[in-house]
């Protein structure tokens, strides 16, 4: 693909640590979120959510709700149904390892005849006003038979367990395997060492900032809804929405705004939005929801929920001759459109990361709970699979006796290995991860690190160190728009199908037409929340943004380039073949005669005269082809003190070097690694979703709920070390979930050799205070992290 050349002496745009362009308005809380939008005439709705997690549905008894003031309506299954929509829609094609489909049972938007976790939505009232609706569902009577519940995913699998869908037995939803079966039994019966470790991923809340929000619009003249909604991407949201409903996707407008974050869990349709878009229809009124944080903490997906038995075969001398994943995946009582990707497929691509491993295998059974359903959570089965494996080779490598920098060194895949197939379908194009593990190594000053653990050893502390080296496969290619509009004001307005939900594309997104098109930053929109505006959209999600968008930015710039010679020609009286693009001018060769790009636009909008069948706009609106997936990579070193005697864990040193390929804006991008590694800390340290035994969430609000504070976060030392990718024409390739990725196996492997020093192999995440206070005095309670039906306590 041609490319723009910059003028002499014009510093390139993409490179630069340029400011996020949004945050002077965020920071000033004058950004628009879906709860900001209000319309007149608008009512409120609030849901009646089942208190019971497992139970036969035989009646709700609305009659008194109905007639409390300002109530104007109660809807539940029945109504859905007799309005003739459709179910909630799983999109992943999973087959059984015996060949046969994976169970996908029916999801209505609210439940017909059984409750299956606590905080499901069973109806919605709505009201004149707020108050007078969550009057009113306190006033609505559910009629249910209780059933006996499940939370763990093992138990749910085990003869005898309660049953959450009559045609799914034993709650097997995916029996899936991926990899050389046999190959691998091979390796391991002729195997010089095993290392077997039973891991699991302990369960998260999402918890972003802004909780889910909806406002939905339905005008009878058009039979058409707009809906203003927090979300991911519109375009699919609207055609998901459309196919529910069963109307043609150009009926819906969907529309979002600015997006306190997600982390992938407000992607997809949730059975709230259903209910919004036939209350306002039925009503003949806008309709308004907005999630209490206790209800998220119930209704919005959770993450992660997996256990398994990881294993790793060595040779004599200590090369990688296989790798294993079998284990429990939990589901909750519901699919999501996506799941359960994140155990199964995600979990295969993932799990040799940066290491020569010459087969692979993993199987997972995925099952459904009585707890709320698994959605994508930063990184999506990235993450887990990278923790997995890092925590293999720490554990190699304290059973060889060798130093764990040592065993990743005699495992990396080299650079004049690449391009590398790997046994799990990857074909990597570029990476030096061992020099990406020597530069992290060198940073973090671990050849120091004895005397710094005997200085905290003389102050009664545990020290350890860790390494997470990781490669993530960001998602496969979708289509994505490319639209430059030039306005009337003489700004230009890159439409995308992506979305912003916290990351800061604006300033990236501009850097690339910047450089491709000459026209400065500052005269650069963003235009991303409007279904009505896009031909296409695959949302953002999986590290995809910059790959996909700036593909596309990419490619209608050259559209622009090419249209514009044509218009240029004609206007300079010059043909065609004579005209240069660069630094944002058109000029003939050789001469000074020439027209400004912007210049050109504004005279095209004043109608400019052209010979017949030349374009008369510079605008581009077209679909691009998006290449294929990336393989960014990266190497985080952790130091953590830990007091045994409260068990409290202290992050004292972080450092991370990291393989983004070509990187847009340094400033964003470390943005994102830090917001990343924190939740990694989250979830290592702090986080955990606890059920009891019937199946009600212990862990309701942010008093039983652990979360990282700003005390429990260090300083982060932070690296670029780029090998461009070779797949995309800006080599680059992606960030978003890395932070994860690489802070999981960094921080528990920095706990666990801390801990090795009192005899302490492997310890679950959390690593919380009491778990370490209870390995410390050799307590038996962890072991029933995986396997009481209490569920993580």
């Amino acid at each position: 693909m041609s490319t723009t050349q910059l003028a002499p002496g014009r510093e390139p745009q993409i490179g630069r640590p340029v400011p996020r362009f949004e945050d002077a308005t965020l920071v000033q809380g004058r950004g628009r979120y879906a709860d900001d939008v209000t319309v007149p005439g608008q009512v409120h709705g609030v849901f009646v959510r089942s208190p019971f997690a497992h139970g036969m549905l035989n009646g709700i008894d609305a009659e008194a709700a109905r007639a409390m003031p300002g109530v104007l309506g109660v809807f539940s299954a029945a109504d859905l149904d007799a309005a003739g929509y459709g179910t909630l829609q799983n999109i992943v094609p999973f087959t059984n390892a015996d060949g046969s489909p994976m169970k996908k049972p029916a999801r209505p938007a609210l439940p017909r005849d059984r409750v299956r976790h606590v905080g499901e939505a069973v109806a919605l009232v709505v009201a004149e006003t707020l108050d007078q609706a969550r009057a009113a569902v306190e006033a609505v009577v559910l009629d249910v038979e209780m059933l006996e519940a499940v939370t763990d995913a093992r138990a749910a699998f085990a003869e005898g367990a309660p049953q959450l869908y009559e045609d799914v037995p034993r709650n097997l939803c995916l029996d899936f395997e991926a990899g050389q079966k046999a190959a691998v039994e091979q390796a391991f019966a002729v195997a010089s060492h095993v290392t077997r470790l039973d891991i699991a991923s302990n369960r998260l809340i999402v918890n972003p900032m802004e909780p889910r929000s909806g406002l939905a619009e339905y005008d009878a003249a058009t039979e058409r809804w707009t809906f203003h909604v927090s979300s991911q991407g519109v375009f699919a949201l609207r055609g998901a929405l459309a196919e529910i409903l069963k109307v043609p996707p150009e009926r819906l407008r969907v529309l979002t705004n600015q997006v306190g974050g997600s982390f992938g869990m407000k992607a997809f349709v949730f059975p709230e939005h259903v209910c919004l878009l036939h209350a306002a229809r039925a009503l003949g009124r806008p309709v308004k929801w907005t999630d209490q944080r206790s209800e998220s903490f119930l209704a919005d997906t959770h993450g992660r929920d997996q256990e398994v038995r990881a294993e790793l075969a060595l040779d004599g001398e200590g090369h990688f001759l296989a790798v294993r994943l079998t284990g429990f995946a939990n589901n909750g009582s519901a699919l999501t459109p996506p799941s359960p990707l994140w155990s199964a497929i995600n979990f295969f691509k993932n799990l040799i990361g940066v290491y020569r491993t010459p087969v692979a295998h993993v199987a997972m059974k995925c099952t459904f709970t009585n707890t709320t359903p698994i959605g994508a959570y930063r990184g999506a089965g990235r993450p887990e699979a990278n923790y997995f494996m890092e925590r293999l080779v720490d554990a190699a490598a304290a059973e060889l006796g060798l130093d764990p920098a040592e065993l990743r060194r005699r495992n990396h895949i080299a650079p004049d290995q690449m391009p590398y197939d790997a046994p799990n379908a990857n074909a990597y194009d570029s990476g030096e991860f061992g020099a990406l593990l020597e530069r992290a190594l060198a940073a973090a000053d671990w050849d120091g690190f004895a005397a710094r653990k005997a200085s905290s050893a003389a102050r009664g502390l545990l020290r350890g160190h860790g390494i997470g080296q990781y490669l993530e496969v960001t998602a496969p290619p979708r289509d994505e728009m490319g639209g430059i509009r030039f306005d009337e004001d003489g700004g230009v307005t890159i439409i995308t199908g992506t979305l912003d939900y916290g990351q800061g594309h604006a300033a990236p997104f501009a850097q690339v037409l910047a450089d491709r098109l000459g026209i400065p930053l500052e005269a650069i929109r963003l235009l991303q929340g409007d279904s009505d505006e896009l031909l296409t959209g695959g949302g953002t999600g999986g590290s995809r943004s910059i790959i996909a968008s700036g593909t596309a930015i990419v490619e209608a710039s050259q559209t622009v380039i090419e249209r514009g010679r044509a218009i240029a020609g004609a206007v300079l009286e010059a043909s065609e073949a004579d005209i240069e693009f660069a630094d944002g001018r058109f000029a003939i060769a050789g001469t000074d005669r020439g027209i400004a790009l912007l210049d050109l636009a504004q005279r095209l909008r004043r109608g400019l005269a052209l010979p017949e069948g030349m374009a008369r706009s510079l605008d581009v609106r077209q679909v691009s082809q998006n290449p294929p997936s990336t393989f960014p990579n990266g190497c985080h070193v952790a130091e953590v003190e830990i007091d045994p005697e409260t068990g409290v864990v202290h992050v004292d040193r972080y450092v991370m070097v990291n393989d983004f390929g070509t990187v847009i804006n340094p400033l964003v991008v470390e943005g994102q690694l830090h917001g990343g590694v924190v939740q990694g800390i989250g979830q290592a340290l702090h986080e955990a979703t606890l059920y009891s035994e019937e199946g009600q969430l212990l862990t309701g609000s942010f008093m039983d709920y652990g979360l990282p504070r700003a005390d429990d976060v260090p300083f982060m030392a932070f690296e670029s070390r780029p090998v461009p990718a070779t797949t995309n024409v800006l080599g680059v390739k992606g960030c978003g979930e890395a932070g994860c990725a690489g802070g999981l196996p960094a921080i528990m492997n920095a706990v666990v050799d801390a801990l090795s020093a009192r005899g302490i192999r492997h310890i679950d995440m959390p690593a919380t205070p009491h778990r370490i206070w209870q390995a410390l005095q050799g307590r038996k309670g962890l072991q029933n992290y995986r396997s009481s039906p209490r569920r993580r306590g």
